[in-house]
């Protein structure tokens, strides 16, 4: 991916960070103003993130366009949107998170564990799915960004046997769906944490009341006004 980077001469400044141009290739000149949503995003949701971290950021959404054709990573291709529904969109879930490793099902292009990764470098992340080309891009840009807590897997979950603190998904249109595959990954007192749209419906939740702790969050993700939940599950105790 490197040898298709190229220099642009536009800067951007998100506060008293400065985003240097260099090794972008299609934010271009939307880069200060990518630069600048990014930044008041993170204040809005209460994060401290360093410049390198806001930068790692941008340069993931960067390759994530540029290598979209290729790897069929989003449908989404322009960078405002994508910066909101795909950066944002994750970020609004990094301070509800529990602590410990963490699996991503159906990661796709990485969504929300490379995010995750680059917030978090103190925590594993692995980033699971049957998807061998978008597993490919994420190993790549892991390794171009530096992310050695990054650990793409290209499997199905049902072939996958380790198991972990903290299993998330946003892949899932139903949490019963995602509650069902990810539970044998799920480590002893571990979270199932599922990025949902709007919030389960109450069949969805009392099919799952009698085995799990359920916990909704409401998360305002800004410049978004779509809903958006983030849904905790754990087993009770018997």
């Amino acid at each position: 991916m490197s040898d298709s980077t190229k220099t642009s001469s536009s800067s951007a400044s998100t506060g008293n960070s400065h985003i240097d141009p260099t090794g972008f290739v299609k934010l271009g000149a939307q880069l200060p103003k990518l630069a600048t949503m990014l930044a008041q995003s993170i204040d809005e949701l209460g994060l401290t993130l360093s410049a390198q971290q806001q930068r790692t950021l941008l340069l993931y959404l960067d390759q994530l366009l540029l290598w979209n054709k290729a790897y069929n990573l989003t449908a989404i291709t322009d960078p405002v949107e994508a910066l909101i529904k795909h950066i944002i969109d994750c970020l609004a879930i990094i301070t509800h998170l529990p602590s410990g490793s963490l699996l991503d099902i159906g990661t796709g292009a990485g969504l929300p564990a490379v995010i995750i990764a680059i917030c978090q470098p103190e925590r594993q992340c692995t980033a699971l799915d049957s998807n061998q080309k978008k597993i490919r891009f994420i190993k790549q840009i892991s390794s171009e960004l530096g992310l050695s807590n990054m650990h793409p897997i290209a499997s199905r979950i049902e072939a996958h046997e380790a198991s972990y603190e903290v299993v998330t998904s946003r892949a899932f249109a139903s949490l019963i769906d995602f509650v069902e595959v990810a539970k044998p990954r799920l480590a002893e007192n571990g979270y199932l944490c599922a990025m949902k749209g709007k919030a389960p419906s109450d069949e969805e939740l009392q099919a799952l009341s009698d085995a799990w702790q359920i916990r909704t969050i409401a998360l305002k993700v800004p410049r978004l006004q779509d809903s958006r939940h983030l849904i905790e599950l754990s087993y009770k105790n018997v």
